[in-house]
């Protein structure tokens, strides 16, 4: 009796999305999954350029660094390709810049540093109090609670199968206009098995590191990147990854945004194991502003 086809998870297509074609010597092509979405999520690029430096890169050498810009939007219909370039191989630190390309053109730039592990001086902050994941209400609830009433953007966003959960300390956001406090504490759990590999597990967290990053900076305005009178975008995008990653649990990413202005929001990003390890800083500027007809 033959057995019915695999459907793959949400976890395995993202994996599968970051698992780039060869087509020459520094040279890789990706494809994005076809989602309904107009443009390619920021996340995946930022992964899958990553990849495409890693792929180039003594595996010894851990990425500590990265730093992007998003030049223009991803057209997921077509494939991206990548182009490194091997600018130094030195002794202790491995740098390469990644160009993302559609159409003929630049649509995302990376540079991103390696390093060889070495013993030295070890300090962070302490991980935010933070309500349990296990207190707060899960994805199925929210949906179930919120979604009926909810505008077509944000109901295609979370209706949709994903790869991670993630589940807000507050969802007052949600409920009301009223101008908050420009900050959030966001708990992520990987939704399936991601592989031992720390280069792969660094992929997958630069992939979630651009999920929910802007919303902070849209807080205090009484708004959310939901609302259709709005146009969002990231415009660049720096990570430092601190310790390796435990995917195993649930991580919380808790984020502030001291300022926006000038149609741009700025956001800081802190992500944690559950047991209070900061695994790596992020930092992003986004564009935030009232589309043409509504101004």
């Amino acid at each position: 009796m033959s057995r019915p086809p695999h459907t793959a998870t949400a976890m395995e297509d993202l994996l599968a999305t970051l698992d780039l074609e060869k087509i020459e010597e520094n040279l890789y092509r990706g494809t994005s999954p076809q989602v309904g979405w107009q443009r390619v999520f920021g996340g995946q690029v930022v992964a899958q350029a990553l990849v495409a430096a890693q792929r180039t890169v003594e595996a010894d050498r851990f990425v500590h660094s990265l730093h992007a810009y998003f030049v223009r939007p991803g057209d997921p219909s077509v494939p991206i390709l990548y182009q490194v370039e091997r600018i130094r191989d030195g002794s202790s630190f491995t740098t390469r810049q990644v160009l993302a390309i559609q159409h003929g053109k630049a649509i995302f730039t990376l540079s991103a540093s390696f390093q060889l592990e070495e013993e030295g001086f070890d300090h962070q902050i302490v991980m935010p109090n933070a309500t349990d994941p296990e207190k707060l209400m899960g994805e199925r609830e929210f949906k179930e609670a919120f979604l009926q009433q909810a505008p077509d953007a944000v109901r295609r966003y979370w209706m949709r199968d994903r790869p991670f959960e993630v589940r807000p300390t507050s969802l007052l956001h949600y409920i009301t206009k009223d101008k908050l406090e420009p900050r959030q504490d966001v708990w992520v759990r990987a939704l399936g098995e991601i592989p031992a590999d720390r280069s792969i597990q660094a992929a997958v967290l630069a992939y979630v590191s651009d999920m929910t990053l802007l919303d902070a900076s849209l807080y205090p305005h009484g708004t959310s990147i939901f609302e259709p009178s709005l146009q969002v975008a990231s415009l660049d995008h720096a990570m430092w990854f601190h310790r390796p990653i435990d995917f195993s649990d649930w991580l919380l990413y808790s984020q502030d945004s001291p300022s926006a202005g000038g149609a741009r929001g700025m956001t800081r990003g802190s992500i944690y194991s559950r047991s209070g390890h900061l695994v790596a800083s992020v930092a992003q500027e986004g564009l935030i502003r009232k589309k043409a007809d509504d101004r």
